[in-house]
């Protein structure tokens, strides 16, 4: 089955030639109200923008740097919650997979699943993901190479689910250290002909940067979303908080919610601009 170029999740819709949406949320689920707090801001702020809006975030944090850190509130507790949101503020969800066990109950929650960048090549994951029909989000292992993802990419479309996106993250540089390429969105973008998502928070993510934790840099955050909405993507990932520094997982990389609003506001200038005047490969 061929990709799809453009990907509808629920009320929005992707393609590298689109306005470009927003993935956002805070990186970990910490309750109900929380969650319940999040989602209205980033609907409201969504709604007042005029952008497209996928609220993200996660049941488990299954990668940590730690042993003794915590990793979310887990699959059981969170599903209700991600249908509530879904439900209460009409916003498509999204949420990380690890297990190819996790893919069917997790997909009756939300509306794109997602591979994390450490899992981009698990066939068994990525197949169970497809086989549920949702929207799955790949993000593009640190260790590989943009052109590598057409590989990853078409073990969802092969398995009869052509909705897939591929994010980059960032590629590991040295120790503690990602940097990203813009070049790979624009290769991404032709030569698998998929939307590409751009994770503009965990690409200055410093992993295992604080010895028992992850640091980050979240002021160049505004610096590569700018470039990446520059060359063209169709979606940007950014994650959020109303207070990072006390946020429990990746505070150091997301961006302060009260912040959020202008940046976005630039990007979608840049955007249009962009996208008036695309870029070719060919």
């Amino acid at each position: 089955m061929a990709q799809a170029k453009h990907v509808e999740v629920g009320p929005v819709t992707l393609g590298n030639d689109l306005p470009f949406a927003l993935i956002a949320g805070p990186c970990a689920m910490e309750s109900r109200a929380h969650a319940l707090e999040m989602s209205h801001a980033l609907t409201e702020m969504a709604s007042e923008l005029g952008i497209g809006l996928i609220y993200k975030s996660s049941f488990d944090k299954a990668n940590r740097t730690s042993l003794t850190a915590g990793r979310g509130i887990g699959l059981n507790e969170a599903l209700p919650i991600f249908a509530e949101v879904r439900e209460t503020y009409g916003c498509p969800v999204l949420t990380d997979v690890h297990t190819a066990e996790q893919c069917a109950p997790v997909g009756e929650a939300v509306d794109v699943l997602q591979i994390p960048a450490y899992l981009c090549r698990q066939t068994d994951l990525l197949v169970a993901a497809a086989n549920t029909g949702k929207v799955v989000n790949v993000k593009k292992g640190q260790f590989l190479a943009p052109w590598d993802m057409k590989n990853v990419a078409a073990k969802i479309t092969e398995s009869g689910n052509p909705n897939a996106l591929v994010c980059e993250r960032g590629a590991s540089f040295g120790y503690n250290t990602l940097v990203s390429d813009m070049r790979s969105l624009a290769i991404m973008s032709a030569d698998i002909g998929v939307p590409v998502v751009y994770d503009a928070t965990h690409s200055v993510q410093q992993p295992g940067g604080r010895g028992g934790s992850s640091g980050g840099q979240r002021e160049f955050v505004p610096v590569l979303a700018r470039a990446a909405i520059a060359v063209g993507v169709a979606a940007v990932f950014m994650e959020t908080h109303q207070d990072p520094d006390s946020a429990p997982s990746d505070g150091p990389n997301m961006v302060p919610l009260h912040q959020l609003k202008d940046l976005i506001s630039t990007l979608m200038a840049i955007d249009a601009v962009a996208k008036a005047n695309p870029v070719s490969l060919t």
